[in-house]
């Protein structure tokens, strides 16, 4: 588990691997991206970005949000 900030001022605790989107609901497909400064080439952060308006194909990997790997592993 890993925490991220995520682009609306919130932390989110996300797995620390990738899965297929097919296989991770909606609500807990995450991506992780790393803004520039201006003017420079150099990543500043990570940033965790729920994915939500535009969805991935299927065998696109998305990072699953923690609670989401949890409840699986319960079933």
């Amino acid at each position: 588990m890993r925490c991220c900030p995520t682009n609306y001022d919130r932390w989110v605790e996300l797995a620390t691997f990738e899965l297929p989107a097919k296989k991770v609901p909606p609500p807990h497909r995450w991506r992780l991206m790393r803004p520039r400064a201006a003017n420079t080439p150099i990543p500043v952060a990570t940033v965790a970005i729920r994915i939500g308006a535009i969805d991935p194909t299927p065998g696109e990997p998305v990072v699953p949000a923690h609670a989401f790997v949890c409840l699986r592993r319960e079933g």
